[in-house]
This record gives structure tokens, sequence and C-alpha cells, in this order.
């Protein structure tokens, strides 16, 4: 299989491929979740200022009061690297572009020159961020093949496509296809991984905060 047949390929059967299993996984991985369901709560609401889902979405989304300065590497460098990666994903013209091809939804994107420099940052701040996972011996020692495996399947599209803007490495044909393949990957692993945190979060957040916003407390 030569360059272009591997784009030819990753392109159209890869991707239908990893896409059918990719909503295939997140529905399969929500069903299971709200299929769980919860006991009703007979307790008498004790409501509270402040005590709600919306709330807990927004202060749980903010760091902890003083827990910056503690642990800088984590939060600004996990902060930076999630929004540069939204960046990079949803605002790029050919991302949205294929989006659009796949969805029929569009958007205006940002100038290549701003996505660059937001690729950079992210590949930055995710290579401290591992640095920071690495050096320190507790969070090594929590960490598991999953937490490496997820770090890297999450950088290699944002290295395989820098590199294949700035025309790197590999002849733009085979690092496109590399790029494409490694998004593939991605998107196979994402739903039965830890990365499925990005369809539950906000919603987790939610939940816990009615939970405890019927009980008064406000996490």
């Amino acid at each position: 299989m030569n360059e272009i047949q591997l784009l030819t390929w990753v392109r159209g059967p890869g991707l239908d491929i990893a896409v059918g299993i990719f909503l295939l996984g997140v529905f399969w991985r929500l069903f299971e979740i709200y299929s769980l369901g919860r006991k009703k709560d007979l307790s008498a609401s004790r409501s509270a200022a402040g005590a709600s889902g919306w709330h807990t979405i927004f202060r749980r989304s903010l760091p902890p009061e003083g827990m910056v300065k503690k642990s800088p590497v984590s939060y600004i460098g996990g902060y930076t690297f999630h929004i540069g990666l939204a960046i990079v994903v949803f605002l790029f013209a050919p991302h949205i572009l294929l989006i659009h091809s796949l969805t029929g939804l569009s958007w205006p994107g940002l100038p290549s020159q701003f996505i660059d420099l937001a690729a950079v940052v992210t590949m930055a701040a995710m290579v401290v961020v591992l640095v920071d996972r690495i050096n320190k011996p507790v969070k090594r020692y929590l960490s598991t093949f999953g937490d490496w495996f997820t770090w890297a399947v999450t950088f290699l599209p944002v290295l395989t496509g820098w590199m294949a803007v700035q025309h790197l490495l590999l002849p733009y044909t085979t690092m496109l296809a590399l790029h494409i393949l490694s998004v593939e990957v991605l998107l196979v692993v994402l739903p039965f991984s830890k990365l499925f945190h990005a369809f539950t979060l906000f919603g987790s957040r939610w939940f816990n905060g009615q939970v405890n916003g019927h009980k008064g407390v406000a996490v």
C-alpha cells in the first residue's frame, strides 16, 4: 500500500469504521449509565442558596481556592491543554469542513496562524503535565497503563496534524494519512477509556449538584 492508497483508505473505509465504533460506543456507554436509574428521594427538599446542579457545574469548572498555587502544573497545564485541544479540534477550518460533511453543521474558524500557536501551546502543556506526572512519586504510583495510553492517543493527533501542516519529517500525503489514522484510533478508544469523561463531565457534576442541592449542601 503506497501513501496515496493509505490516505484513500483512512479517509474512506477507515473513517467510516472509526466513526461507527465511536458512535456505537458512546451510545452504549450512555445507555449503561442512564439505564441504571436511581431511587426516588422521598426526603423533604432543603434548598439553599448556591446548592444546585448548575451552580456545581460552574464551581467544579474552576480550581479550588489555593490549589493553583499548590499544584500549578496540574491546574494551569490541565486547563491550557484542554482549552487548546478544543480550539484545535473545533476551530480549525479543515476540521470544520469535515464536521460539516458528517453532520451538516458549520461555523466560522480561526486563522491558521492562531491554530498553529494553539497546537504548539497544547503540545507543550501536555508534555509538561506528563513530565510532572513522571517526576512526582505519588502521581507516578497512582498512574496506570490507561493513563499513559490515553495521553499518547490524545497527543499523537495534535502532533501529526501540526507536522502535516508544517510539512515536517515525512511527505505531506503520508503525514496527513498518519494524522487521520491517529484521529481514528482516538475515536475508537474514546468511548472505552477515561477519555469518555468528555461526555460525562458536566452531566455528572450536574447530577451530584442536584442530589446535594436537595439536601441543602453546596458542592
